[in-house]
């Protein structure tokens, strides 16, 4: 499992929702249609079923990675599981919604509003007159007043992961009655709502001790519909239970159990009956998929052990078993074939018990992104960032990672936001379509030709921190592709199945990393090898067209001036390091013809070959990763780039590789926000020299920023007009492509296998789940979707 670090803010929310960017630029304004965020491109898939159709009582049993270390969601080690717990145990001014969006929740609130902007912002919450803590005291002021003090940030003996939004208020007071909460801010906060989400009572964070270690391992006082019952660490599990104090619709589930299984066991787990719903990576969808379309069937499986044998391999393995000339081998072949005919036993009784299980599909709220690291090297030449962005055809990426399973597979067009998001737009023309010839030519400007003189040098450069002695390749492709496939027939040897753990992507904000992707059955036979999760329909009717070209020719024209706009891109987005590539901000002139023959040998300038350093992690999850680092790869050599991949123990790949600027190229992902002006701005703002020399980059893991988009982050987290706001987060982002430091590429495929008669629960999609509308659907009803609830 690898454990990634968190955006800031999106504990406080959502270990699954988190992070995107607010800022302004006047040469681009965002001039997406409206159209645009009113769709996201794959709904939640939870089978809707209104609460008369759901049974009373019954226990979920929920697949986590792993127990959470801490039940604080504002400490720097809370996770996923985190955020699973306390969205059920406790209260949340605004949940977000399938859209993506802040939207209030009625069991806690009435209402919440901006009474006055002048001379200060002035919030005035009405709360539920029947919200109540588990203890039986009423919410209210002392609770909200209590989580302000601890994430302020004036207090040092509080461990805050982060304050952003809490160190803006200037005093909170009770209303006019118990029941009103009024909140005055020092400064302007556009993103009010993220506060106070989740709330906890003043008992945990009144004290620092109390914030720092009485909600690491427990919650004495809740209010959601269930309550920590308890954890088991030996067992591994979380279980709550309904809150007895709860006013709102009462949980139709008596217990929700949280398990802790590994994502390669959960099959297994889920054919046993120790599982209801689980998140499964492609391997694991496939054989539910499978397990559907076997149903009835006769005769051996098509898939999973020993299928993929053919008769001439049969032959040969029955020859050698009943051999007379090698005992040995004989001894060795009857052994395989024993447990080859032992793990076909088990994998068709799994498969039996699998057919009670339904694949629900949709999309993470989350993107994966190639990185560039502008600090150093020839990448802090904004002209080879944006040739190695123009030869990457993002389209053909996406639809190798998604059509298989089935899924919309669009691309991702906005750093801050996803399709059905307020502030989502395509501003990806900032920065250019694919173009080959483009990109050569902006390589040609920068000094980097073909067939230039290159400087001899040692054959053995030093390993990458964390790599094995024999991951790293001099022809990236080729080692890759030889280790990869001896490692693949290692493992189908052994067990007859090669399944797929996940896709290796790592989400900032999600410290227990999820895996899946790979969208292969594991050994299969050819006929069935296919995965039975097929091709999505055509989605780029979800997609709106690019920005207008006429903004894009602004921007280019713009940043080629020398002597206007100084607080343009051009100037914001020197170096601070020495070891510039180039003069940034410079275009190759339009009509610009590519080099003659221009990707026909390496490209090389002052004696030094174009070859950038792609780190990928090395695990057995990462499969999927690694094929779209090849990819990129194959794109990249057509613009004469040449890559050296090297392989890294997952446990370094992002502690020592990515957050410590050693690469040249990486692909991860971040979570989408709700909140993109606050959330965003730690992931773009502009790395400061510290005093030592190094660079202090918060979570600008590609070292690419400007002062112009501080500015505007600092313009759009202040400005309480949300279209305003919105029209500056737009722009923001289109300043971002054009920096060219992190290249959206897709958004992040979600699997999940639950019980055919399970409901409102599977692949969630941005919507936070509705705790008490889980259930199991009562036997002999037709499902039929709810009303909206009122949020």
């Amino acid at each position: 499992m690898h454990r990634t670090p968190r955006r800031p803010g999106a504990a406080a929310r959502s270990a699954a929702f988190l992070v995107s960017g607010a800022l302004a630029v006047t040469a681009l304004a965002g001039c997406g249609s409206d159209d645009e965020a009113s769709k996201p491109a794959a709904g939640p898939d939870i089978a809707p079923a209104a609460r008369e159709q759901i049974k009373d009582g019954g226990t979920l049993r929920w697949a986590i990675d792993a127990l959470p270390q801490t039940l604080n969601t504002f400490q720097a080690d809370a996770d996923a599981s985190t955020a699973r717990i306390t969205g059920a145990v406790l209260p949340s001014m605004f949940r977000i919604d399938a859209q993506g969006r802040p939207a209030r929740d009625a069991d806690y609130l009435e209402k919440a509003e901006v009474i006055k902007t002048e001379p200060k912002q002035v919030v005035l919450y009405k709360l539920n007159q029947q919200a109540v803590w588990s203890d039986g005291r009423e919410i209210g002021a002392p609770d909200f007043a209590a989580q302000w003090r601890a994430l302020s940030g004036k207090d040092s003996a509080y461990w805050t992961a982060h304050n952003a939004g809490y160190d803006r208020i200037e005093k909170i007071e009770r209303g006019a009655n118990d029941l009103e909460v009024r909140v005055t801010f020092a400064k302007p906060y556009a993103d009010w709502r993220a506060l106070f989400s989740p709330l906890y009572p003043k008992d945990v964070m009144g004290t620092p001790d109390s914030f720092n270690e009485g909600a690491r391992r427990g919650l004495k006082v809740t209010a959601g519909p269930f309550a920590l019952d308890e954890i088991d660490r030996d067992a591994e599990q979380a279980t709550l239970k309904r809150n007895p104090r709860w006013w709102g619709e009462q949980p139709k589930l008596d217990k929700l159990v949280l398990a802790a299984v590994p994502r390669a066991e959960r099959p297994a787990a889920l054919a046993a009956g120790k599982l209801d719903l689980a998140d499964v990576d492609p391997g694991g969808a496939d054989r539910i998929a499978f397990a559907a379309r076997d149903k009835g069937a006769s005769g051996p499986l098509a898939h999973g052990p020993g299928a993929a044998l053919t008769p001439a391999q049969a032959t040969r393995s029955w020859a050698i078993a009943h051999g007379a000339d090698d005992d040995e081998a004989a001894e060795e072949e009857t052994t395989a074939r024993a447990k080859t005919r032992k793990a076909v036993r088990k994998y068709t009784a799994e498969q039996a018990e699998l057919h009670g299980f339904k694949l629900r599909k949709s999309l993470e709220p989350a993107y994966t992104q190639l990185a560039l690291n502008g600090s150093s090297g020839p990448l802090a030449d904004e002209r080879v960032r944006r040739a190695v962005a123009r030869a990457i055809d993002r389209s053909k990426l996406a639809e190798s990672v998604l059509k298989p399973l089935g899924l919309p597979a669009g691309t991702v067009d906005n750093h801050l936001a996803l399709a059905g998001q307020d502030a989502y737009a395509d501003n990806s023309d900032a920065l250019g379509k694919q173009d080959t010839a483009e990109a050569r030519a902006l390589l040609a400007e920068a000094g980097w030709v073909p067939g230039g003189a290159v400087d001899e040098e040692k054959k053995d450069h030093p390993k990458a921190a964390g790599s094995r002695a024999d991951d790293s390749s001099k022809d990236s492709k080729d080692s890759k592709d030889s280790k990869d496939s001896k490692d693949d027939k290692k493992a189908g040897k052994e067990s007859g199945e090669s399944e797929d753990t996940g896709d290796g992507t790592y989400i900032v904000g999600e410290d227990d990393q999820k895996s899946g992707d790979d969208g292969k059955p594991g050994d299969t036979a050819a006929a069935a090898s296919t995965p039975l999760l097929g091709a999505a329909a055509d989605t780029s009717a979800q997609y709106v067209a690019l920005l207008h070209q006429a903004d894009a020719a602004k921007l280019r024209v713009a940043d080629r001036e020398k002597n206007k706009h100084s607080d343009g891109l051009k100037n914001d987005a020197k170096r601070y390091d020495a070891q510039q590539g180039g003069a940034p901000g410079a275009y190759a002139p339009k009509g610009t013809a590519a080099p003659a023959r221009a990707a026909a040998g390496p490209l090389a300038k002052d004696g030094k070959p174009l070859t950038l350093r792609f780190v990928v992690p090395a695990g057995a999850g990462s499969e999927q990763l690694r094929s779209v680092a090849d990819r990129i790869t194959q794109m990249l050599e057509k613009i004469g780039v040449r890559t050296d991949i090297t392989k890294v123990a997952d446990e370094s790949y992002f502690k020592d590789h990515i957050a410590s600027g050693q690469y040249d190229l990486a692909l991860y992902s971040w979570p989408a926000s709700a909140y993109p002006a606050t959330d965003a701005r730690p992931i773009y703002a502009k790395p400061v020299p510290a005093a030592d020399g190094s660079l202090t980059v918060e979570q600008n893991y590609t070292r690419v920023g400007t002062d112009h988009i501080d500015q505007l982050f600092d313009q759009a987290i202040g400005e309480l007009d949300q279209d305003e706001e919105r029209s500056l987060v737009k722009q923001a982002d289109a300043r971002i492509w054009a920096a060219a430091g992190s290249i959206p590429l897709y958004q992040r495929p979600e699997l999940v296998a639950a019980r055919k008669d399970l409901v409102n629960a599977g692949a969630f999609g941005f919507q936070e789940p509705d705790y008490e509308n889980i259930g199991y659907l009562k036997p002999g009803v037709k499902r039929t979707a709810p009303a909206p609830k009122d949020r």
